[in-house]
């Protein structure tokens, strides 16, 4: 899934273009690195992103306890007025900052004299991560596929999220961190899927062509269309309906992480 938080999904499909290219047979180059997207591939997010007033509720509750007074309709405005400003630059450039700089430029328009390192910003972003993990669970056969690429392959992610720490959490929580060679996160770098630059990040740590890469992921436009603009070959994971696919080949189509291997074998 291509993440950035409660919009990962969804802004980016909204405005997405049908490519006029015909699907093509893909090269039957050896593949040498598998990467994955995050939310709702590996690790999947429930209740219908459910998780976001909660959040907001609990980095709310971390900044009066530090010091900030502001009530809650206050601090929860300036909040989603700081994150829509940097979601509309974002649509344009798909740079992705840290999620700390929307809870500092919140807090600023408040008055408060705080930036992106402060610790109390820092703070309030750890409560949103901290709650929003209570909202994420491992998909049933995340581990045991991970398990079996590792070894034959060198294996990464690369996760559109605003807060990178809280991946490695996640990942750490679960005991798949070790598994994974490299891992990208948009909060880390500035820059989201499906900007090219996301995808050679990873790439380059990896030291593998595109060409030799497979990109694993459920978003049309952010994971599939974005890693084959990027020169890679592409598994498209369906969990739910998404009409742009009609217009975007994969090279494999799955239903269930437990396909992954077999549909490697024929990318």
């Amino acid at each position: 899934m291509a993440q950035r938080l409660d919009r990962n999904r969804f802004s980016l499909q909204n405005r997405f273009k049908p490519s006029t290219h015909p699907c093509t047979v893909g090269n039957l180059m050896q593949t040498k690195a598998v990467l994955f997207d995050m939310f709702d591939t590996l690790m999947l997010i429930e209740k219908e992103h459910a998780f976001y007033s909660p959040a907001v509720k609990r980095m709310h509750e971390y900044i009066v306890k530090n010091g900030i007074t502001v009530s809650f309709p206050a601090f929860r405005d300036a909040y989603i007025k700081a994150r829509d400003a940097l979601y509309e630059k974002a649509d344009q450039t798909m740079e992705e900052p840290h999620f700390n700089l929307r809870v500092s430029d919140a807090l600023q328009s408040l008055g408060f004299n705080v930036n992106a390192d402060s610790e109390v910003v820092q703070g309030a972003t750890n409560a949103f991560c901290t709650e929003f993990m209570n909202y994420v669970r491992i998909d049933d056969d995340t581990a045991e596929t991970l398990r079996k690429l590792h070894g034959k392959y060198k294996l990464g992610i690369v996760s559109n999220f605003a807060i990178p720490e809280c991946v490695q959490k996640l990942l750490e929580q679960h005991g798949l961190d070790k598994l994974f060679d490299v891992i990208i996160v948009s909060g880390a770098v500035n820059k989201r899927k499906p900007s090219p630059e996301i995808f050679q990040h990873a790439l380059n740590k990896l030291q593998v062509t595109a060409a030799e890469t497979v990109f694993v992921g459920d978003t049309v436009d952010a994971d599939i269309k974005g890693a084959k603009d990027a020169g890679m070959k592409s598994i498209y994971i369906h969990r739910r309906p998404q009409k742009e696919i009609e217009n975007i080949c994969p090279d494999q189509t799955i239903k269930s992480l437990s396909e992954l291997p077999t549909a490697l074998k024929k990318c």
